[in-house]
């Protein structure tokens, strides 16, 4: 009987040893995917700030297909979709995306078309307006600066939306720690605007006193 009862134990645990690799070789591929997934962004985002909108359109073309490599295997692993990598890597997705419409006026992604939750589209298109602080910032050192107060505007009216958005973090997964941030950078970039609209509006001053002095 104790051999019995031994032998099926071993079997549970044989069960669950096997069981547990195969989880394990589902984690190592998703991992590995989202490292690829979260590079393709990056470089996608590095060519929008370089202006190489067809290089940044081809890497946004590869985090697609990456993402759905990722995430089409975890259909059966619901932890592994919702753990913090996986959620991670995909709010990459959305930031690239996200940028990506709002630097060219091509229309923005939604969640559905991303394949992603409520609280990670919320999160990427958070991260994408702190991200518009450096085309503004690039826009005031070529003196554009109505171009740059373009952003500001967008970057204001994205954390207007975001501090209505009102949940438990349980449910929002950390917005609103991301959200005080984009303030911080909302408010350093209307800072750095003020001083360039200033600036401006001095030289601009000293050339018309220039012109009547002759």
């Amino acid at each position: 009987m104790a051999d019995r009862a031994g032998e099926a134990l071993a079997g549970v645990v044989d069960a669950i040893t096997r069981e547990m690799e195969a989880f394990s070789g589902v984690r190592d591929d998703m991992l590995a995917r989202s490292r690829s997934l979260i590079r393709d962004c990056a470089h996608s985002i590095r060519a929008m700030h370089r202006h190489e909108l067809d290089g940044a359109e081809r890497m946004l073309a590869a985090a697609r297909q990456d993402a759905r490599a990722m995430v089409e295997p975890l259909a059966a692993h619901p932890d592994l979709y919702h753990s913090g990598s996986t959620q991670d890597a995909l709010k990459e997705l959305v930031e690239a995306h996200l940028l990506y419409g709002f630097i060219t006026g091509d229309p923005l992604v939604t969640p559905e078309e991303l394949g992603v939750t409520g609280a990670t589209y919320l999160k990427g298109l958070t991260e994408a307006a702190t991200e518009m602080r450096r085309f503004a910032l690039d826009l005031m050192r070529q003196d554009r600066v109505e171009a740059a107060a373009t952003y500001l505007e967008r970057m204001d009216e994205i954390y207007s939306l975001m501090v209505t958005v009102d949940f438990p973090d349980a449910i929002t997964k950390g917005l609103r720690r991301q959200t005080d941030v984009l303030r911080g950078v909302l408010e350093r970039t209307r800072g750095d605007l003020t001083t360039a609209v200033r600036q401006e509006k001095m030289q601009a001053a000293l050339r018309r006193v220039e012109e009547r002095l002759g």
